[in-house]
C-alpha cells in the first residue's frame, strides 16, 4: 500500500448506544463496548482498536459519552486527549461520525476517515484489514465506502447494501458502486436478497475522505453540518468545552444513513468492498451464544468472574457478579443474568424481546436499574 495514502487514514471509533438487548449485563453506566462478551480478554472496545492500529499508528479517535471517560481511557490508555470526543448526551451516529469528521477536516483536509463501531465482533484481523486496505484505496478516487458483510441467513435484524458494478479500482479488485441503501427487509424480501445475491448487510462501516463526507451532510442536513463545523473550530483551542456545550444540545439527532450514506448513493457518490470476514455486532444473548458456543461446558455458555453454575440436563448462557451458584436442570437454551440488582431469565428464542422489557421498565420508573 502506498504510504502517502496510509498516512492520511485515521480511525475513528463511535463509542455509543447502550446495547439494551444485553441489560442487565450491559446498562446506561456500562454499554456493552466496555464488556468482553467472547471470552476472548478483550472487551469489544479494546478489539476494535487493536485492528485499527496497524494500519492507523495512533491516528485513532474516540467518540463516546461523557459518563463514559474514565471507563473508556482506563481501556485505551494511549488515546490522547485532543482525540478523545466526549458527548455530553447522545444525538444519534451522524452527529458523533460526523463531528470527527469535522474535526480531522479542520486539522488536516486530505484525511482519509474510517469509522468502526466500538461493538462488532469482526475475524479473522486479517482478512478484514486487507478489506480496509481496498476501502482506503476506493475512498482516495473519490468515494465514500462501506465494507458490507455478505449474509449468512436471511436476516431482517440489518440494513441492506445493493451492490452494483465493479470499478476497476487499482489496489481494490473487489470495489463496487452502491445502488441503493434498503432498510431492514421483512422476512420473504430478507430471503429473496438471500437468493438472489447483490445483497449485503450494512454493517455501519464507513471509510472517507472527510471532505466528501462533509459536503453530503451540509447538503442534506445544514443544520448539523453547522453546529458540527462551530465545535469543530473551537476543539483544538481553550474555547472547546464552551462551544460544545452551547452547541451540542440543540444538534438535529438524525443517522449517518439518513444524513450522508443514503443520499450520497443516489448521487452516485458511494462504493462498497464486500467484507469475507464473519462479523457479529452482538445484538442478544443469543449471539453471545454463538460466539462462545466452543467454550461451553456440558452445553452451559458462563461469562462473568468465578462464576458458579451446576448444570444437570441443560444448554443455555449464563452471566454471574454473585457469589451464589446458579443451577440449571432440565431446560434447553435458556439465559440466565444475575446481576446485584436485576435478574433476567429469558431463552434464546425470545433474546430480542429484552429490549422491550427495558423500555417497559423505563416507562415504570423503574429507571435505576437501567
Amino acid at each position: 500500500m502506498n504510504a502517502d495514502l496510509l498516512a492520511r487514514f485515521h480511525g475513528v471509533i463511535p463509542a455509543g448506544g447502550v446495547g439494551t438487548r444485553l441489560w442487565p449485563l450491559s446498562r446506561a453506566s456500562a454499554p456493552k463496548f466496555l464488556h468482553d462478551l467472547t471470552g476472548s480478554g478483550s472487551t469489544l472496545i479494546r478489539a476494535t482498536f487493536d485492528r485499527l492500529v496497524p494500519l492507523a499508528g495512533e491516528r485513532i479517535m474516540v467518540v463516546t459519552g461523557k459518563a463514559h471517560r474514565g471507563a473508556v481511557v482506563a481501556q485505551l490508555p494511549e488515546i490522547s486527549d485532543e482525540n478523545l470526543v466526549l458527548e455530553p448526551a447522545p444525538r444519534d451516529s451522524a452527529a458523533a461520525i460526523g463531528l470527527a469528521a469535522a474535526i480531522l477536516y479542520r486539522r488536516d483536509p486530505s484525511i482519509i476517515m474510517g469509522s468502526f463501531a466500538a461493538d462488532q465482533v469482526i475475524g479473522p484481523v486479517e482478512i478484514f484489514q486487507q478489506a480496509l486496505v481496498e476501502a482506503i484505496h476506493t475512498a482516495a478516487t473519490g468515494k465514500i465506502v462501506t465494507i458490507g458483510i455478505h449474509p449468512t441467513h436471511a436476516s431482517t435484524a440489518f440494513g441492506y447494501i445493493k451492490a452494483g458494478e465493479s470499478l476497476d479500482v487499482v489496489n481494490a479488485p473487489s470495489a463496487r458502486g452502491v445502488v441503493e441503501f434498503v432498510e431492514k427487509p421483512d422476512e420473504d424480501t430478507a430471503r429473496r436478497y438471500l437468493a438472489g445475491g447483490g445483497f449485503l448487510w450494512n454493517a455501519g462501516m464507513f471509510v472517507a475522505p472527510v471532505g466528501l463526507m462533509l459536503k453530503h451532510l451540509e447538503a442534506n442536513e445544514p443544520d448539523l453540518y453547522t453546529g458540527l463545523m462551530r465545535i469543530a473550530d473551537a476543539w483544538d483551542t481553550e474555547q472547546r468545552d464552551e462551544v460544545m456545550t452551547e452547541v451540542w444540545e440543540n444538534l438535529p439527532k438524525t443517522a449517518i444513513d439518513y444524513a450522508v450514506a443514503e443520499p450520497a448513493a443516489a448521487a452516485g457518490d458511494v462504493a462498497v468492498i464486500p467484507g469475507i470476514f464473519n462479523w457479529d455486532d452482538v445484538g442478544d444473548f443469543a449471539a453471545i451464544g454463538r460466539l462462545n458456543s466452543e467454550d461451553a461446558e456440558e452445553g452451559v455458555i458462563t461469562l462473568g468472574e468465578a462464576v458458579r453454575v451446576y448444570a444437570d440436563n441443560a444448554t443455555g448462557v449464563v452471566y454471574s457478579d454473585r457469589p451464589r451458584v446458579v443451577a440449571l436442570i432440565g431446560i434447553d437454551d435458556v439465559i440466565v443474568v444475575d446481576t446485584a440488582d436485576a435478574l433476567l431469565v429469558t431463552t434464546k428464542e425470545h433474546a430480542q424481546k429484552v429490549k422491550a422489557t427495558v423500555e417497559q421498565l423505563k416507562e415504570r420508573g423503574d429507571t435505576s436499574v437501567l
